[in-house]
């Protein structure tokens, strides 16, 4: 019994030893994972298994060394290439959970998957990220287009009457100005306004009535004439041809009497809807005229908070444009309407008036409705007078057209509403193709706001910009200051 003490202080060294071995064995591991090194790993666990073996067996039993424990051989943890099994719990016992042991020789060596959006290249992301953007706003401009045909007639009589106010709401602020109260300078305005349309109109209708009999035949003699020209011309026509084109012109015209009936069934529909539109867009222009800024104001309370402020600068100079614009397309229109018809009549075209207030509706419609009206003015002079007198039209129609676009459109309309001839030509064909005549009509001067709402909407985002960054100081503050400080002006100013 009196040896039982020793025995179990041998036993506890013993345990001290074996665990200070094997936690030497496992920092030689770290030590050999770190350097990514197998074998080194290997040597570590066959040099360190038979030191702890025999630290637990020295010397046998009975010789009384205190701290010496001797076990069988049987009783030694195995090893299998340095990793000791039963060791290696109490191994993993003592690591800290960091710790990750190293993967066999064995083991193949597996990349890494790279993060799938660095692998899409730069170019790509961008192009997906503008595509469906795109697609939103092409998606957006389709749903508008859907609901602007479903609602075609409530759309076009609500912007000619925009237009219409745009041209008559100068004489009502005219009107207020020489002391009217607002309601009555409204009423008269939109009266007079009213009557002098309907007056013109009345006048084209009549003045085509009147003249359509003499016209007519006055047209078959110019196309008797036009036959015996294009017979003796060089062009080799030969009267067969003449008579095939004039046979399909009376088919296509006078004898579908099927297609003009219907046609004339659907007219009765057009007509109802006309005088309905009509009607709608006199509302809306005398509401507009009497209480345009309210509206306005209510309208700017539907607008964010934070995008109010260019909204409310932006509207009045859209307005402006819109005013000049109408204005100035009017007096263009009216100077080439009157000289155009003075042209015609002097030259004894038959309808010279019809013709010109149709030259003024179609001067509407930039550049495309010059050239329709004044090839009409030469189709009428053609089949009527002949090819000298079409001729002469020809020429008053480009001389007038010329003095307008390089003097009257340049002085009246100025740099408030001047769009590039390409955006025109582009903006009444996209017009024309969605909403006919109406669509090319409002085509221009909606670009034309758009182009001011933009611009000032940029310039005014740069000043907020500007407003909210930090003011410089000192030197670098002279540099980016709107105006130059009082010393430096004195001395950079001329002296005598």
């Amino acid at each position: 019994m009196s040896r039982l003490p020793q025995w179990v202080g041998g036993l506890g060294a013993g345990l001290t030893r074996l665990s200070q071995r094997l936690e030497e064995q496992r920092r030689r591991a770290e030590a050999a994972a770190a350097a990514d090194d197998p074998e080194e790993l290997r040597r570590a666990g066959h040099a360190d298994a038979p030191a702890a073996a025999g630290s637990v067996g020295d010397g046998p039993v009975g010789e009384g060394a205190v701290g010496i424990l001797t076990t069988p051989r049987t009783q030694v943890p195995k090893t299998v290439d340095g990793v000791p099994h039963d060791g290696a719990e109490h191994a993993a016992a003592a690591r800290p959970p960091e710790s990750v042991p190293a993967p066999p020789a064995y083991a193949p060596a597996v990349a890494a998957r790279p993060d799938p959006v660095a692998a899409v290249p730069w170019g790509v992301r961008v192009a997906a990220e503008v595509g469906w953007r795109l697609l939103v706003l092409a998606a957006t401009l389709w749903v508008l287009a859907r609901v602007i045909t479903t609602i075609e007639l409530v759309v076009l009589s609500f912007t000619a009457a925009t237009l219409i106010t745009a041209l008559l709401q100068p004489t009502v602020g005219w009107l207020r100005r020489r002391g009217l109260p607002r309601g009555l300078a409204t009423t008269l305005t939109f009266i007079g306004g009213f009557v002098i349309m309907g007056l013109v109109g009345w006048f084209v209708v009549w003045q085509v009535q009147d003249n359509i009999d003499s016209v007519s035949s006055r047209i078959q003699e110019g196309i008797t004439e036009l036959k015996g020209w294009l017979l003796k011309s060089p062009f080799h026509v030969t009267e067969s041809q003449i008579n095939s084109i004039a046979k399909n012109l009376q088919d296509a015209i006078g004898a579908n009497t099927e297609a003009i009936t219907s046609a004339g069934l659907e007219g009765v529909t057009v007509v109802l809807e006309v005088f309905t539109g009509i009607l709608l867009a006199m509302f809306t222009t005398l509401f507009l005229l009497y209480d345009g800024r309210r509206i306005w104001e209510w309208l700017l309370k539907l607008v964010p908070g934070a995008a109010r402020e260019g909204v409310a600068g932006a509207g009045p100079r859209a307005w402006r444009t819109l005013t000049a614009y109408v204005r100035g397309t009017v007096i263009v229109a009216l100077i080439d309407a009157i000289f155009i018809g003075i042209g015609l009549y002097f030259l004894n075209v038959p309808l010279a008036v019809p013709l010109a207030v149709f030259i003024f509706l179609f001067a509407f419609i930039p550049l495309i409705g010059a050239v329709v009206s004044g090839a009409l003015a030469c189709v009428v002079a053609l089949v009527t007078q002949g090819v000298f007198q079409a001729l002469m039209v020809l020429a008053v129609v480009l001389a007038v057209q010329q003095i307008e676009g390089h003097v009257l459109q340049p002085f009246i309309l100025g740099r408030a509403v001047r769009v590039h001839p390409l955006a025109v030509i582009l903006s009444v064909a996209a017009g024309g193709l969605t909403a006919g005549i109406g669509g090319a009509v409002v085509a221009v001067p909606l670009v034309a706001v758009t182009n001011t709402v933009v611009g000032y909407l940029r310039s005014h985002s740069r000043e907020q910009a500007l407003r909210m960054s930090v003011a410089p100081r000192g030197a670098t503050a002279l540099g980016v200051a709107p105006t130059l400080p009082p010393a430096t002006r004195a001395a950079e100013e001329p002296r005598d």
